[in-house]
């Protein structure tokens, strides 16, 4: 470089390198942008680099931006609920009746009969209620925002203190932490017992003129065993309903079925059930074990949910059409199936044999041949996932991939790259592809995907 030359005279122009980036199909402003961002950083880098190596950054920056977009993926973990990518399938014709409620007017808050303004939501909780045995429902749009609406509703004046035991404080998906939620909603934190033992005469001495409410957390997420004690739902709600103080539980997970049906599967709780053993107020998912859309169910006592439902922060956390238009047909499955396992794709992926998933097995590694690598067939054990039932193991069939010298994280970061990406998991010195959580019709596209691999 001479003297005087400028240091970023060899850095191309933002308008030459809009004309040589790969189409990434990203809008013109993104991609504008991403240019701008890569050439600052450039700028600010003591070496100078060449055109071309400027231009296979910028081209590596908008492939990161396009994979961030929200997009089908091939899930090869065997978790059945997978927060990561999106929780649980929804049925067919729940999402049919979301488009179609999306793509025209509708009745979201109009009363037909009437011909004014309706409520919203009223119908699919009228037959949440009936489903969980409530007198009540409200539905939110997530059950974190179920627990603070029904703690902020529930809290009054100088009442504002929730017992709970120190057993429950328990740490959630993501990094939430109940005492974090307990904060945000308000509450002080009153904390009885200990981590692995908490009884009726902890609870007992907690109450006091501050109470507002005793609350149980299901621990969903983890098993505690041997020395622990905690008292019954029943001998619980004695206790609170002695000393008019409302006992409300979040379910967490929240099935609506018997998941001990399954083998290997231990009972889950259920609404019904903690209802039915005395709690006032029940909160729980509705994109988990009960296979719908993203929601917060709240059942419960009718004085209570009500109050949830004319809380100011209500309005903060009511869903949209669409996921009530969702949530409507899988709670209609639920109701006026014979079983209604048979309508929901978490529980059509559960009742797939063995033999089944072994026969899709066997068509893929014949259809590989004698290609570059390994592709043989395994046992495997996949998981339920998204914080439900955590000891469970679900008896299912895998692919097992080796390429010699070629790393399997490699492999996997490479079927991360297609279309549409396919996830596997990475376990000992091979990458592993669940048939159980892959649907059939996705077979083709999954060989295609190793296929690839093997040019």
């Amino acid at each position: 470089m001479e003297q005087n030359e400028h240091p970023n005279r060899g850095i191309p122009s933002v308008d030459r390198i809009l004309r040589d980036v790969v189409d990434h199909s990203l809008p013109r402003p993104m991609v504008l942008q991403v240019i701008r961002e890569t050439l600052e950083a450039i700028r600010k880098c003591p070496d100078i680099a060449e055109p071309k190596a400027i231009l296979a950054q910028v081209n590596a920056d908008l492939e990161s931006l396009a994979a961030s977009r929200i997009q089908p993926v091939i899930n090869a973990t065997g978790v059945l609920i997978h927060t990561n990518l999106g929780r649980v399938p929804l049925a067919s014709a729940a999402l049919q009746a979301s488009t179609e409620l999306a793509r025209q007017y509708s009745t979201l808050e109009y009363d037909l009969p009437n011909g004014q303004r309706g409520k919203r939501g009223s119908y699919v909780e009228r037959c949440l209620a009936e489903l969980c045995g409530a007198e009540a429902a409200a539905v939110v749009n997530n059950c974190a925002a179920a627990l603070v609406l029904v703690l902020k509703a529930l809290m009054e004046g100088e009442r504002n203190e929730i017992i709970i035991s120190r057993g429950e404080l328990i740490q959630i998906g993501g990094g939430f932490r109940i005492p974090d939620i307990l904060e945000a909603a308000g509450a002080q934190m009153r904390e009885v017992g200990t981590t692995n033992k908490t009884s009726l005469e902890d609870y007992r001495r907690a109450i006091s003129g501050r109470t507002a409410l005793i609350l149980r957390v299901h621990r969903s997420n983890f098993v505690m065993s041997g020395f622990v004690e905690s008292p019954s739902r029943k001998a619980l709600a004695g206790l609170a309903h002695e000393a008019g103080v409302p006992l409300f539980e979040d379910l967490g997970s929240g099935a609506l079925v018997d998941t001990s049906r399954w083998a290997g599967l231990p009972g889950e709780s259920m609404p019904r059930d903690a209802l039915g053993e005395g709690i006032d107020i029940v909160c729980f998912s509705g994109d988990k074990l009960m296979g719908g859309p993203q929601a917060g169910l709240i059942v419960g006592r009718e004085s209570f949910v009500t109050k949830a439902k004319k809380h100011p922060f209500y309005r903060a956390v009511r869903c949209d059409k669409m996921i009530l238009a969702a949530l409507q047909t899988v709670v209609e499955a639920y109701l006026g199936s014979a079983d209604p396992v048979d309508e929901v794709p978490l529980y059509q992926m559960l009742n797939r044999s063995l033999e089944s998933l072994k026969q899709r097995a066997e068509k893929i590694v014949a259809a590989w041949g004698e290609r570059k690598g390994q592709l043989s067939i395994v046992p495997h054990e996949g998981k339920i996932g998204g914080g439900a039932l955590p000891e469970a193991q679900v008896p299912s069939v895998a692919l097992n991939l080796k390429v010699s010298g070629v790393r399997p994280d490699a492999l996997a970061a490479q079927l991360r790259a297609a279309s549409p990406p396919v996830i596997g998991i990475v376990e000992k010195d091979a990458l592993i592809f669940d048939l159980r959580t892959i649907f059939p019709e996705q077979d083709d596209t999954l060989l295609n995907a190793l296929l690839s691999l093997a040019k």
